[in-house]
């Protein structure tokens, strides 16, 4: 038989223990990558700080150390404008050719003498002498023409006299012969009718001569008399012809009107620009000589219209002379002009008004048609705040600087004042001390 159909009897089994309680799973130690991590951050930061924050901050302090920097300062700040031009004179006299009233006005004036250019001439003293010669000659004539028409005035007034007698003579004698006619007419009583007929007609003929002898002489009076004017008229414009002769020959002789130096004009000579000298031709108004008042001398100048606005009378100025490079003059401005005018090669909308400097001082060395400039005192302010001009930037009508700090440079917006060429004045935003960033 099979085990399978004659099961065995088993043996008998034993209870079977409580199990005691479990305790949880004890894990073995993990990779510790929380460590891990925080390393990667200690490294990271270490890296960061010594190759990017580093350097930037080295390249900051280098960049501070490096740019240029100005102090801000505390002074006097002034605003000059320099203008050029030549010196001249306010107390002149201008000597002009004489404009002569005779026909030969137009003809050439010769220079006998001439006061020496650059002397110191008193009012009255000759300054020139204009040659003569020919209008005395011509005088003389125009005095015979003079005295010939007075002789002529004087010969015909005597015949016209004695013309007129005659026919007063001849008037007188009509008259006669009309009132014997007349006479005889009364005692015609007696005579016969053709007798009486004929006494008549005798009256009327006598009566006919003397009126129309009569008229004869008032014609004659009147012919006379305008024939006598003529003569006279003649006579009158030949002594106003010998008068402006005689007022051109007394222009001959120039004198000074004022006390002052000498100053000769220059006029081109060949091919050269040289002085009016002694022999020299002028004509009628040339002007060839001036003497001006050197206690009155100015610079005269020309300023743009647009810069005008800038200047007012009385302005401090300093001048100075290309001739005398070392030397200064005190000086003001004394005179504007009111209109601005344009040059003849300039172009239409360009405009200079004039502008005169008083040189306030009287030295020798001041002599007119010397180039020179004039430093102009616009305007000044005193114990301001300074800047350079070249630690300022504008940005939208706004002015601002790069102040320095300890970690770089902060831009702070600044209210300027009066400028110059160099500095500004700071009314707000900065104070004396620090230090700003040139640009």
């Amino acid at each position: 038989m099979s085990a399978i159909s004659n099961p065995a009897p088993s043996a008998p089994q034993p209870n079977s223990p409580v199990a005691a309680p479990q305790l949880p799973p004890v894990k073995k130690p993990g990779f510790p990558w929380q460590w891990v991590t925080l390393v990667a951050l200690i490294v990271g930061a270490w890296f960061a700080y010594e190759f990017w924050y580093s350097p930037r901050k080295a390249q900051q302090n280098a960049v501070i150390a490096v740019a240029q920097t100005a102090p801000v300062t505390t002074g006097t700040l002034a605003r000059t404008v320099r203008i050029t031009g030549q010196t001249g004179a306010k107390n002149y006299a201008n000597v002009i050719a004489p404009m002569l009233r005779g026909p030969e006005g137009r003809a050439a004036l010769l220079l006998l003498k001439l006061a020496k250019g650059g002397s110191q001439i008193h009012k009255g003293d000759l300054l020139a002498q204009i040659d003569a010669q020919a209008s005395q000659d011509h005088i003389d004539d125009v005095t015979a023409t003079v005295l010939q028409a007075d002789g002529d005035v004087k010969k015909r007034r005597a015949e016209l006299l004695l013309n007129t007698e005659s026919l007063l003579q001849t008037l007188r004698a009509n008259k006669a012969d009309m009132e014997k006619a007349s006479l005889d007419l009364k005692a015609a009583e007696v005579r016969t009718d053709v007798e009486r007929e004929l006494l008549k007609l005798s009256l009327q003929e006598a009566t006919a001569r003397y009126e129309q002898v009569q008229r004869d002489v008032e014609t004659s009076k009147i012919s006379q008399k305008s024939e006598l004017r003529m003569l006279e008229i003649t006579k009158i414009r030949q002594e106003r012809h010998l008068g402006r002769h005689q007022s051109d020959i007394l222009k001959f002789t120039i004198k000074s009107p004022i006390d002052g130096l000498v100053v000769m004009q220059s006029i081109w000579g060949g091919s050269e620009l040289r002085q009016i000298q002694e022999g020299d031709n002028v004509y009628a108004g040339q002007p060839f000589m001036k003497v001006v008042n050197p206690a009155s001398m100015q610079i005269e100048a020309n300023v743009n219209q647009a810069e005008i606005g800038d200047f007012r009378v009385n302005q401090p100025a300093v001048i100075r002379l290309d001739a005398f490079p070392g030397m200064e003059f005190p000086g003001k401005i004394y005179s504007i002009g009111a209109l601005a005018v344009g040059g003849w090669r300039q172009n239409f909308f360009i405009r200079n008004v004039p502008i005169r400097v008083a040189i306030q001082s009287n030295d020798p060395h001041v002599i007119p048609d010397l180039n020179g400039s004039a430093e102009v005192l616009i305007g000044k302010t005193d114990n301001a705040t300074l800047v350079p001009l070249g630690a300022v930037k504008e940005e939208d009508s706004k002015f601002y600087v790069s102040v320095k700090q300890a970690t770089g440079f902060e831009k702070r917006e600044v209210k300027l004042g009066l400028k110059n060429d160099t500095h500004a004045a700071v009314t707000s935003g900065l104070k004396p001390g620090e230090e700003v960033r040139m640009n």
